[in-house]
């Protein structure tokens, strides 16, 4: 069967690039051309170009992965985006992305490209974990394998960070304005996390560098949603019969997309209002609501079906009596938000549980699993913090994290950066405290939360029943 190109005659039912493709110019650096990237920015992007053209093509960068660039060469930047629902599938091919680029072979072109004045914006979804970020200290974490590699030799960076600083550097000498740097990740804060980090691996090569960073750069926050679960064998089967091609890149998501931008950015952005996007003040409000609602639901399911051989996210949310878990898991929740300008929070639960039971989201709890060592501090451990800095106990908090830890104690094979810690805490669990090596973790839990034998009582009792 013919392979989805640029030359391939599309079925009318699927959406199509509205705009010119062959006058389309980059404008944009991606880095982390993964699933999530391509069922979101790519999309708003998709739309805004179709809205107001201009050059606003994404370049997608995967710092590891070549499979992944070269179907993209292949299929002339084009793929499918499958929103599936009860009411059916609706296939879009999208257009946004002009070109692939892989750090593993094409270090100097995505640096190149980072430093020419016609990129005006690079953003990232690369996960917690890549950015090198010590959650202690606020700062870089020293010992992180790609923080390491870029101080020790900044002009070839292998790090998020890394590039970043390496292509403002060259933009510095050059005497270009800086790019904007947009953080698409789930982190708290996230521009102005990724700010910090930006001007403390540029102040640790060239003070002045740091400074011109400071003085001039834009690190807008902002929060994306979206559920999309890793494609398989089906989803690409599925494409193929929506489109009458092979696509190697097709994508399975939800309907529902998401995102809210503090809008500041040093030269321009597209019209992604045109999308659905939200420019506002203020993304923090917008942020925790997601982190914890939704985020932190997830974690908790996903540990609940890894306990209990539940394949997938909607198995979990099936169960009546893991509902109703996330149902009180979230009232507790509301108790820690701010109000969220223009969100009906008590109709924001009835859509994440509606979105969680989504028969066509395949979403893996074995995926949203993993990480649970960058993951839960924002969506579990700083609102623990918080609720008892109130005077209330957090046992909602106190049971995901027991589930956490159950699921580390019973499951051999788990992924996160912290695995061996993790598994050597397990294997140290004793009956009178089970959770108490967890917290000897250093910098795994809050101090407060280390601290507090009231709230490590709780953990320990819900351990006790799981």
């Amino acid at each position: 069967m013919q392979r989805l190109t640029a030359s391939t005659p599309l079925p009318a039912h699927v959406i199509k690039p509205a705009y010119d493709r062959a006058s389309l110019k980059p404008g944009i650096v991606h880095i982390g051309l993964g699933a999530f990237h391509r069922a979101h920015q790519a999309v708003y992007t998709d739309a805004a170009l179709a809205e107001e053209f201009g050059n606003w093509g994404i370049v997608g960068v995967s710092l590891r992965s070549v499979d992944i660039v070269h179907d993209l060469r292949a299929q002339d930047g084009l793929y499918t985006v499958i929103a599936r629902s009860a009411a059916g599938d609706s296939a879009r091919v999208v257009g946004s992305v002009v070109q692939g680029l892989s750090g593993t072979e094409d270090q100097e072109e995505i640096l190149s490209l980072m430093a020419d004045p016609a990129i005006r914006i690079v953003t990232m979804t690369v996960t917690e974990k890549a950015y090198g970020y010590d959650p202690v200290s606020g700062g870089l974490d020293r010992n992180h394998q790609a923080v390491v590699a870029d101080l020790a030799n900044p002009t070839a960076p292998v790090g998020v960070i890394g590039y970043i600083v390496e292509g403002l550097a060259r933009r510095h000498a050059a005497g270009l304005p800086p790019f904007t740097v947009l953080c698409c990740d789930n982190l708290p804060t996230n521009g102005r996390i990724v700010r910090r980090l930006t001007i403390e691996m540029a102040g640790s090569r060239d003070p002045a560098l740091a400074t011109w960073i400071a003085g001039e750069g834009a690190f807008p926050c902002s929060m994306v949603d979206r559920i999309v679960p890793a494609a398989t064998e089906e989803t690409r089967a599925r494409a193929e019969k929506l489109l009458g091609a092979e696509d190697k890149l097709a994508l399975d998501t939800e309907p529902f997309l998401q995102w809210v931008i503090e809008d500041r950015f040093v030269s321009g952005r597209p019209k992604w209002e045109a999308g659905g996007a939200l420019f506002v003040g203020d993304v923090e409000p917008y942020e925790k609501m997601k982190l914890r609602l939704l985020n932190g639901s997830h974690s908790m399911m996903a540990y609940l079906g890894q306990l209990h051989g539940l394949t997938y996210i909607r198995d979990v949310i099936a169960v009546p009596e893991y509902r109703e878990r996330v149902r009180r898991h979230m009232a507790a929740v509301l108790e820690t938000l701010d109000p969220v300008p223009g969100i009906d929070l008590s109709a924001y639960q009835d859509e994440l549980i509606e979105r969680f039971s989504n028969p066509g989201i395949a979403h893996l709890t074995r995926q949203v699993a993993m990480d649970g060592s960058q993951k839960l501090p924002q969506r579990i451990m700083v609102p623990a913090v918080e609720e008892l800095a109130q005077g209330k106990d957090a046992s909602a908090f106190a049971y995901v994290s027991a589930v956490w830890m159950a699921y580390l104690m019973k499951i051999s094979d788990i992924n996160d950066p912290r695995a061996a810690e993790l598994k050597a805490a397990a294997a140290k669990a004793m009956p009178n405290d089970p959770s108490a090596p967890f917290f000897a973790i250093p910098g795994l839990f809050p101090q407060a939360l280390v601290e507090n034998r009231a709230w490590r009582a709780l953990v320990n009792a819900e351990l006790e029943k799981l």
